[in-house]
């Protein structure tokens, strides 16, 4: 079912034109409206919500709480609450009996290994093996450990001090730089139990405890020797457990209440006329959130269908914009899904902001993603409007404050203006820059209204300015990504992908220049020639181009059969007759189409191959076949380009600009007076024939067109002078005969 565009007013006139066919054609797009206005409503099926205001603004009316809710901490308050009760929970110990065996291992390989030794020089480098360096074992040490009966004694004394202190569990010297706590919690052999960190047995009292088991007090040396080794067989047997004392603080911190306090069912929140504090900013912010949960403050079916309405109301102002004013996307179901889809996609991303997000500033409802995709593809006009009305949308049910509809609105609109068409990407940036200004004063605007002193108006236009930015930005990137389905899901071709389209690389372009180079310089002419003249008038100059490069791609399905590829003398169509050269000839507008389909080019792109020769007469081979058969015996449809017309302005130009570009190789007298003269003939012969009876083309545009191709014929045209011969030059004159 398709809708017939006009080319003003609005159609209501569907095909077929019976009255089922057109209550479906507009039911199906009224219809999405009304999907649109049901997703918003569930999304946000309390529209207006509880008023929210800033801390110090008069409240303008009394608020009663609709139901008991809670009233959360705040971000900061609830870290804090959880910090402390971290804090209570003390560092775990172990005590590691595998350690104290190791020890005791380690003790009884160093008295066996000193008890072998018969020398000074063979302590020493026992000593060394087990960690005892030579300068720490002085000549009188080792003299007393060769005496007979101090080795044993000095191995009593050591392991009586594994035996009795490092069994009770020693915490290493770590433990004494630690953050004091009134206990710690320690794991032993007994169990779990809490002891005084005052009462730990640490490093510090495990080294003093050593006087009372000296092997011989009144030794310096003995001393000296005892704790050496004590010092190189130390290990910590009571070691610190952080995962266990990582996962107990966890579980104090999940043990803090987020919540603050509940406010009773019909408890006063605040009164009217009265002054909004921080605790009641946070109720009404609550209220707000417990709504938007909860689904609805009321259960009235009247009451919803209302708020349904509401929103179908704002939608349907919308819709009734583009019959009245763009009846050819109205008229196209594609079109009409598409933005139907933007706006469903900027709905989600805004309910998804408010529910996940809370206390996020309206500076990041998605309105800018809309804006700028629906500029690239239908236009700025439309973009605008549509940043308006998803601000009216969005702004009161998505929004904490009352400054929620004149942000999203202001940041829409600038997103639309910013962008008018992509052929680049930094584009976007610029973009960007522009909605982040934007953004930035509308928060000095509303910082200047709200806030009293200057650093806070600026810290409020920061933040503004930042999160609308941060927006912009992700908006940006994400309309880079998606424009190609956008594209493609609404049948319309950016200028984008027509700079992709004209890369020469692209398959069917180089085929063109490297197996019909002669048909891909006259269509390179042809497109400087098309482009110049669209851009004078005020159409599409890079479609123009573009449509230009491929306008004769059906000459590559039998290239020797136009003259601008074929070689001197060679001309195929001399053993023909005129009917199959004519035939020839009109068929590589066939083939050209098919091969923009088998390439999928776009429709606008098809249109130049289909329209640049019009239903124009095919006069040479007409002429031949007259001149050979008479008037009676030939067809002139045979003799005919199969069409249609050009129906745009950007065909017309070209077909013009094909017949002038051809014509005036031929020329002769290529002065000014004369190529004007030509070019003046060739275009009225194209209006006589009716070429351009489809063409919204006026007389003034023509005048300028033919300006344009006059002006670029002799800019390419243009002469040049003679070299002379002696620095390797060339003049008019030369002959390669004489000069060998």
């Amino acid at each position: 079912m398709k809708i017939k565009p006009r080319k003003s007013g609005v159609n209501f006139e569907l095909e077929p034109s019976e009255r089922p066919g057109r209550i479906a054609g507009h039911g199906a797009r009224w219809g999405l409206l009304f999907a649109l206005a049901l997703l918003t409503y569930l999304l946000f099926p309390v529209p207006g919500g509880t008023a929210s205001y800033e801390v110090g603004e008069i409240a303008a009316d009394e608020v009663i709480a609709p139901f008991e809710f809670p009233v959360y901490k705040s971000a900061a308050d609830l870290q804090l609450e959880q910090d402390e009760w971290a804090r209570t929970v003390y560092p775990v110990y172990e005590f590691r009996e595998e350690v104290l065996d190791s020890v005791r291992q380690s003790a009884n390989d160093l008295f066996a290994a000193l008890d072998s030794a018969v020398s000074p020089r063979e302590l020493v480098d026992v000593a060394r093996v087990f960690g005892i360096r030579e300068r720490d074992l002085t000549p009188e040490e080792t003299d007393y450990l060769l005496a007979a009966g101090r080795l044993p004694a000095l191995r009593r004394s050591v392991n009586l001090m594994i035996d009795q202190h490092l069994l009770r569990g020693v915490p290493g010297v770590a433990f004494l730089m630690e953050e004091a706590s009134p206990v710690i919690l320690e794991v032993g052999r007994s169990g779990r139990r809490n002891i005084s960190r005052d009462s730990v047995y640490d490093f510090e009292r495990f080294m003093q405890a050593m006087d009372a088991v000296s092997p011989d007090p009144n030794s310096d040396v003995a001393n000296q020797l005892f704790r050496a080794i004590l010092q190189r067989l130390f290990r910590p047997t009571l070691v610190a457990n952080q995962a266990e004392t990582d996962s107990l603080r966890a579980e104090a911190r999940s043990s803090v209440n987020p919540v603050d306090h509940i406010v009773r069912l019909n408890e006063r929140i605040v009164d009217a006329n009265e002054a909004v504090t921080e605790e009641i900013q946070a109720r009404l912010l609550a209220l707000r959130q417990a709504q938007i949960g909860s689904g609805s403050t009321e259960a009235d079916l009247l009451g919803t269908l209302g708020k349904i309405l509401t929103n179908a109301l704002v939608l349907a102002l919308y819709w009734v914009l583009l019959m009245l004013y763009l009846p050819s996307t109205y008229a196209s179901l594609r079109q009409m899904g598409v933005v139907s889809l933007l706006f469903g996609l900027v709905i989600v991303g805004a309910a998804a902001i408010v529910r996940f997000l809370p206390g996020a500033a309206p500076e990041l409802i998605p309105v800018p993603f809309a804006a700028m995709l629906m500029t690239v593809l239908f236009g700025g006009r439309l973009a605008m409007v549509s940043a308006m009305v998803l601000a009216v949308l969005l702004g009161p049910q998505s929004a904490y404050s009352s400054n929620a509809l004149f942000i999203a609105l202001v940041g829409g609109v600038a997103a639309a203006l910013s962008v008018r068409t992509i052929r680049r990407r930094n584009q976007l940036l610029v973009s960007v820059a522009v909605v982040s200004a934007a953004f930035l004063l509308v928060g000095l605007t509303i910082g200047l209204q709200v806030e009293s002193d200057l650093m806070d108006v600026l810290s409020e236009a920061g933040l503004t300015g930042a999160l609308g930015g941060v927006n912009a930005l992700i908006c940006a990137a994400l309309v880079t990504i998606t424009l190609p389905l956008f594209e493609s899901m609404a049948g319309i071709t950016t200028e984008l992908t027509h700079l992709e389209l004209s890369d020469p690389a692209r398959p069917l372009l180089r085929r063109l220049a490297t197996e019909v180079p002669g048909t891909y310089a006259h269509s390179l002419a042809l497109a400087n020639m098309c482009e110049a003249a669209c851009n004078a008038i005020g159409a599409n100059g890079l479609l123009a181009r573009v449509g230009c490069y491929y306008h004769d791609i059906g000459k590559l399905k039998k290239p020797q059969f136009f003259v601008e590829n074929q070689s001197p003398g060679v001309n195929p169509h001399d053993k023909l007759k005129p009917e199959i050269s004519a035939s020839m000839i009109r068929n590589h507008v066939k083939e050209g189409v098919a091969l923009a389909k088998e390439h999928r080019l776009p429709d606008e792109i098809t249109a130049f191959i289909a329209e640049h020769h019009g239903t124009m007469v095919i006069s040479y081979f007409l002429d031949r076949a007259l001149s050979k058969n008479g008037e009676a015996e030939v067809e002139p449809g045979d003799y005919r380009y199969p069409g249609p017309k050009p129906r745009s302005v950007e065909t017309a130009v070209a077909m013009l600009a094909d017949g002038v570009e051809a014509a005036l190789r031929v020329l002769e007298d290529q002065s000014t007076d004369n190529v004007r003269d030509a070019i003046d003939h060739l275009v009225r012969k194209r209006i006589e024939a009716g070429q351009l009876d489809d063409a919204p083309l006026t007389m003034a545009q023509l005048t300028r067109v033919r300006e344009e191709f006059l002006r670029v014929f002799e800019g390419t045209h243009h002469n040049r002078i003679d070299y002379p011969k002696g620095t390797g030059g060339l003049s008019a004159e030369w002959d390669a005969t004489k000069d060998a």
